[in-house]
């Protein structure tokens, strides 16, 4: 600096007299607020003014006219980017060979400042304020854009809580003077995006436990100390000054994971999952607001079987008996939600739908709604594949025949006496969230796939393990698979013991039998479920799920794994009774329709034989209630 060392560093704390470090071109220097390895924030007097500025500058002066030409236009660049949440620049401008941003102290304190204050900010506070500041960091990598030095101090926060980012562009990538800045820039500004997005969950760190990540405040040393540069892992304790929602936990571990495949890639990833938990956290909406409205607009999801739409919709079901109309309308599994949609609807409207609860046999529904109802439900629905690429409607039909395969082996393993059509029918409901998020929301359901699955093996990390998907849905969505299902059922007015029973037995809980019938339809079918999810294992890891699985049940629902192989592999068991090592069906088959148990087999019409041996996108039927 002029009055400083004019050919070696800035101004500096650390300088031996007071009046060296006075003044920088025509402002006055009151106070450093922050000093990072890449750059500085001053508080400053402008004596021309005589306002109260803050100057962001580089640590490093650029090493050549040519470098500090290239860092005058990239900065005059970034500030003419507008946005609600990106600090106004006042003037970008240079002190001899010292370039300088300067900015209006009254766009408020810095989250420095603010901590000091409020040492232990509550979470919702955290996620408010993160959730501008990625906003604005969003918007400024989407223009080509990094900010590179991402700390507290560049965080600016004002007295209504408004954030706004502060320092875009000042810490800019020294290269050697020989080099073609516009192309060693591109490409270093999308690496420095992805370590932008790391700082702010470092930042988050920081907020919520409410101490400097690994004793640094510099955030870009944190960030080599990490995995897999260094050698540090980083997670959330559960000792903080505030509880921490699991969602919100699960968003900021995914943000600092030690495996660089999990963390969030774009700003707007991450704000889309933390604003996905602010909102449902303050019931404002997030995704499933967003969801209601795609309800709205394109349905829960399209009829899978164009031939049986079109019969649905002519006069060839008349006269058929309800055993056989509700067969067909179970091979599909929009119609069939459509239909439950509908009749507990109608109960709703008429002010009896509380005293018997949902409605969950589909003959029961038709005989209410009549074929008139049917035929409207189809029409109302989207032909097949709606809005879905090709690869995401294979995906679609593929978890659909997962889930109808959990809805057979639930029914054989249903107690004695009980509805077919009920356990078919509360199976899938366990799978709702899961089918609406992979119609709705195809990039979001292949990313939390993504992260469910382990990472290849490191000398750090022998044997990695995927998220579950709970933490998975929380990291993309800000809230689980459950609670899309959820809050549909809810909208669909489907009643509080459907509700109950569609809540899958967690995995970490041990299962314990209950006494009544709501409470042993519900674990039947969770285990069903369990069971094709293990199916979908490794082969090496298949035959150990599915065991596991039926020991969590064996003692609450009287089961063993002979029922369980009787299940799996209905048509053998006919004739030879199963054992212990008897054979599952390949993953790749679990569409298969399941054999019909002997005692109930049912006659089939030439109506639906029609539609299975026409149509290959419809839907095997399920076993009638008896």
């Amino acid at each position: 600096m002029p009055n400083a060392e004019p050919t070696a560093s800035p101004p500096d704390a650390g300088a031996k007299t007071a009046a060296a470090v006075r003044r920088f071109g025509r402002f006055e220097l009151r106070a450093l607020l922050n000093k990072s390895t890449r750059s500085m924030l001053w508080l400053v007097l402008d004596t021309r003014s005589q306002q109260e500025m803050l100057i962001c500058m580089p640590r490093l002066a650029p090493n050549s006219p040519e470098a500090l030409a290239h860092w005058l236009k990239t900065a005059n660049a970034g500030a003419r980017i507008q946005h609600p949440n990106l600090a106004h620049v006042v003037e970008v401008g240079q002190v001899e060979h010292w370039p300088f941003i300067a900015y209006d102290r009254a766009l408020g304190e810095t989250l420095d400042e603010r901590l000091a204050r409020q040492n232990a900010p509550l979470p919702l506070d955290v996620a408010a304020w993160t959730c501008q500041y990625l906003e604005g960091l969003a918007f400024a990598h989407e223009a080509g854009h990094a900010h590179r030095d991402v700390q507290a101090s560049t965080m600016l926060i004002d007295s209504l809580g408004h954030v706004r980012v502060l320092g875009l562009e000042v810490a800019q990538e020294v290269f050697p003077a020989t080099v073609d800045f516009n192309t060693v820039t591109r490409r270093a500004v999308r690496e420095a995006a992805q370590d932008d997005v790391l700082c702010v969950g470092l930042l988050m760190h920081r907020m919520l436990t409410a101490r400097p990540v690994l004793d640094e405040s510099d955030l870009l040393l944190v960030m080599q100390r990490m995995q897999p540069q260094g050698h540090e892992l980083l997670r959330l304790g559960w000792e903080t000054p505030h509880p921490i929602a699991e969602p919100l936990r699960a968003i900021v571990n995914r943000a600092t994971d030690r495996q660089t495949g999990h963390r969030y890639h774009l700003a707007r990833s991450f704000w889309r999952a933390l604003e996905g938990w602010r909102s449902a956290a303050n019931d404002q909406g997030g995704a499933i607001a967003q969801l209601m409205d795609k309800l709205q607009r394109v349905g829960h999801l399209p009829i899978a079987s164009l031939r049986l739409q079109r019969i649905a919709q002519s006069s060839s079901m008349e006269g058929q008996h309800a055993s056989e109309l509700s067969g067909l309308v179970l091979q599909d599994m929009a119609l069939s939600l459509e239909m439950l949609r509908r009749v507990n609807n109608a109960l709703k409207q008429q002010g009896i739908a509380a005293g018997g609860g949902a409605i969950l046999n589909m003959q029961r529904a038709i005989a209410m709604l009549g074929l008139n109802g049917v035929q409207q439900a189809a029409r109302a629905l989207k032909p097949w594949p709606g809005p879905l690429s090709e690869t995401n409607a294979e995906t679609l039909r593929s978890l659909m025949k997962r889930v109808q395969r959990a809805g057979q082996v639930a029914q054989a393993l249903r107690p004695a006496g009980y509805d077919a059509e009920v356990v078919y029918l509360i199976t899938v409901m366990q799978n709702l969230g899961r089918l609406l998020l992979q119609y709705h929301f195809p990039d979001d359901a292949q990313q939390i796939r993504q992260l469910m699955r382990p990472s290849e093996p490191t000398a750090d990390n022998p044997k990695p393990v995927g998220m579950s998907e709970q933490s998975a849905a929380y990291a993309v969505l800000g809230c689980d698979l459950e609670a899309l299902g959820t809050a549909v059922a809810r909208y669909w007015s489907l009643g509080d013991e459907l509700l109950y029973m569609m809540r899958r037995q967690s995995m970490e809980a041990p299962v314990r039998g209950g006494g009544s019938d709501a409470e042993l339809l519900r674990l039947t079918c969770s285990l069903a479920n369990e069971i094709v999810d293990a199916l979908a294992l490794p082969e090496e890891k298949r035959q150990a799920g599915v065991e596991t699985a039926t020991r969590r049940y064996a003692r609450a629902l009287g089961l063993g794994l002979r029922e369980v192989y009787e299940a799996l592999n209905p048509a053998a068991a006919v004739t030879a009774p199963a054992t212990a090592h008897a054979e599952y069906p390949d993953h790749a088959d679990h569409g298969a329709p399941v054999a019909a148990r002997p005692q109930a087999s049912p006659l089939r019409s030439r109506l639906r034989d029609k539609t299975e041996s026409e149509d290959p996108v419809a839907q095997p039927p399920v076993e009638p209630s008896g």
